[in-house]
């Protein structure tokens, strides 16, 4: 009489063989002994310049929320939704009343700027964002509510809206490859091209 166990507990070494080829130590079904995260290489930053002065304060301005047939007016840095302390909004964060920065200043290293509760609005900006695309962009797509549900309502009724216009501009004019987020490239983002005192292009 045949092992009717016997066809099962083969398979099942047959499996733990096949894992075990995969890699990941003795234990097929455990965990790997480490895992490696290699860094990525080649990819571009977007301009710190830029969003201090053009996009940040598009996520302190009063703009008109529509929610269904409910209208308002809020922030994006507001206490119920994008707030650093208060928030809602998920992860997303902005930190009210961030310092503005003098790019220009050669005194204002890299590491310092980035030590900074406006760079902190920075890099959790950038973390919505794919690079060099609006349009699959959800720091974006979000308050135009295209294709992805948002807690905050409708903010831009389109693209075309001025301060929706000016987060497009900087997700798709990344650094020069090779250029970190502090690039003087990003001087052509304003006219004239001063960070400081130049007017935020939109195209």
């Amino acid at each position: 009489m045949s092992d009717p166990l016997k066809p099962r507990t083969l398979a099942a070494f047959a499996l733990a063989a096949a894992l075990g080829a995969c890699g990941g130590g003795s234990n097929p079904f455990g965990n790997p002994s480490s895992v490696e995260n290699p860094p990525g290489v080649g990819g571009q930053k977007l301009s710190f310049a830029y969003f201090q002065r053009c996009v940040y304060p598009v996520f302190q301005a009063q703009l008109p929320i529509r929610q269904g047939n409910v209208s308002s007016i809020n922030t994006c840095a507001g206490s119920g939704c994008h707030d650093n302390t208060n928030g809602t909004g998920g992860s997303f964060r902005v930190i009210s009343n961030a310092a503005v920065i003098d790019v220009t200043d050669p005194a204002n290293t890299p590491d310092l700027i980035r030590a900074t509760d406006m760079y902190k609005n920075f890099y959790s900006a950038s973390g919505a964002i794919v690079l060099g695309s609006p349009t699959q962009s959800r720091l974006l797509l979000k308050p135009l509510v295209q294709g992805v549900l948002h807690g905050g309502g409708i903010v831009f009724d389109s693209i075309d809206d001025p301060h929706a216009k000016l987060i497009a501009f900087w997700i798709s004019r990344p650094m020069p490859a090779g250029q970190d987020e502090f690039s003087s490239s990003a001087n052509n983002l304003f006219t004239p091209a001063d960070p400081n005192t130049g007017t935020c292009n939109t195209q």
